[in-house]
């Protein structure tokens, strides 16, 4: 199975640096023309399925890419980013400044420290490796997933077995990641690509995640 690794393009709250986590925030302009020029890289593919998470931003980004391959989209609750807790909605400069204890706590990258009335990163990691694991399950040979940065960083480390104390994966808006998932082995063939943003004149800034 080849998975192909969606993050949503920027959405409003990206435009803003406002942490969204399981906000409803929609695609900004830019995203969307972000996920045109997705729609025309991944149209021509033989894909057999297009999942997202429910949330706006994803499916506003998965929409145009299921449309180009005549495919509905699939959402699953499972594939939505880390639920942020009292984070959510705040600017990232209020952050710290709101929340000085919890700020330094998530900073210091334990995988277990829960935002109070949020998620874990090893929650995290293990809903969207469920999520994953139950794509894997309709052994499809190809198919697009479109999702969000903090979930796919989770997923990477679970599948490739990276400690969950380590966090080496930020993605771009509407970039492409692709995983070769074989029963026993998972390879990560590319990482974070965005020519196609380049190429259709869209690209956003060079990183930013969805959460510090």
């Amino acid at each position: 199975m080849i998975v192909y690794c969606v993050r949503h393009g920027e959405s409003c709250y990206n435009a803003e640096g406002r942490l969204q986590g399981q906000s409803h925030t929609p695609l900004s302009p830019l995203g969307r023309r972000q996920a045109e020029a997705l729609a025309a890289t991944l149209g021509g593919r033989p894909m057999a399925a297009v999942y997202s998470s429910p949330l706006a931003r994803a499916v506003q980004t998965a929409e145009p890419v299921a449309r180009a391959l005549g495919l509905s989209v699939e959402t699953d609750p499972r594939l939505m980013e880390i639920d942020v807790g009292i984070f959510q909605d705040l600017l990232h400069a209020e952050i710290p400044e709101k929340h000085p204890a919890e700020t330094a706590a998530w900073r210091a990258s334990d995988p277990d420290f829960r935002i109070p009335g949020g998620e874990s990163r090893r929650d995290l990691m293990l809903r969207g490796r469920a999520a994953f694991d139950a794509i894997r399950a309709r052994e499809h040979a190809e198919v697009v997933v479109v999702s969000h940065g903090g979930l796919f960083a989770a997923v990477f480390k679970s599948l490739l077995e990276i400690p969950a104390e380590r966090n080496p994966f930020t993605l771009a808006n509407a970039s492409i990641s692709e995983l070769a998932w074989a029963a026993r082995e998972v390879k990560l063939l590319t990482l974070n690509q965005v020519d196609h943003l380049h190429a259709a004149g869209c690209a956003g800034p060079a990183i930013r995640g969805d959460f510090f």
